[in-house]
């Protein structure tokens, strides 16, 4: 039979383990606000397979937490959690930096394709207002309405620019200046039309 002095480092020994069996809450905050910092740093847009993965090691921690919790306190044990939350930080802190670093890209990338798409445009209006008016006045008209159509588009690229939506900008200018080369087409092939069914200078002589 145990005495009170033999049971005395049993129970200590339960008290220490009791006492270890907690989740390693400042762990698991670091984590969270990692990856948190991951996720406004656009990872989830331009990293977005690695985003995932820590989404993933961020929902393999709490589901051993709650297994966890879920045990008597004496067969408590974090270890992983903690092991999770270590990996998920150290991740999170590196998809921080190379999203940092792809959104820069993106983002010059955004405003080159903005200065095309908005000296396409330019061209093309420019284009328009020398046109003649003939008997295809219709049809230029209707072209000049597409030229003006692609002018007003172009606040959809500034305002995907102010909400830092870069790969969306850049889309939206890629689809203007080509809808600009498409137009300015229409417009010489319309002139040519028109400038066939003149007399020349020289027939118009007597």
């Amino acid at each position: 039979m145990m005495t009170r002095v033999t049971m005395l480092p049993v129970m200590c020994a339960l008290l220490v383990l009791t006492a270890c069996a907690k989740p390693p809450t400042e762990q698991i905050a670091a984590a969270e606000k990692a990856v948190t910092e991951a996720q406004q740093s656009g990872a989830s847009t331009y990293v977005a397979d690695e985003y995932a993965k820590i989404e993933g090691t961020m929902a393999a921690l709490k589901k051993e937490v709650n297994e966890q919790d879920g045990k008597l306190a004496l067969f408590r044990d974090y270890g992983k959690v903690e092991q999770l939350a270590v990996a998920a930080k150290s991740e999170a802190e590196r998809v921080t930096v190379e999203a940092t670093k792809k959104k820069e890209e993106a983002k010059a990338a955004a405003l080159q394709a903005q200065q095309v798409a908005q000296e396409a445009v330019a061209a093309t209006l420019a284009l328009v207002a020398k046109a003649p008016t003939g008997k295809d006045r219709a049809a230029l008209e209707s072209i000049k309405a597409d030229a003006e159509a692609l002018k007003e588009s172009l606040t959809q690229v500034q305002a995907a620019l102010d909400a830092a939506d870069y790969p969306t900008a850049q889309t939206k200018a890629k689809a203007i200046h080509e809808k600009s080369q498409a137009v300015s087409h229409e417009i010489e092939t319309a002139l040519a039309k028109i400038g066939k069914g003149k007399p020349s200078a020289a027939k118009t002589k007597k």
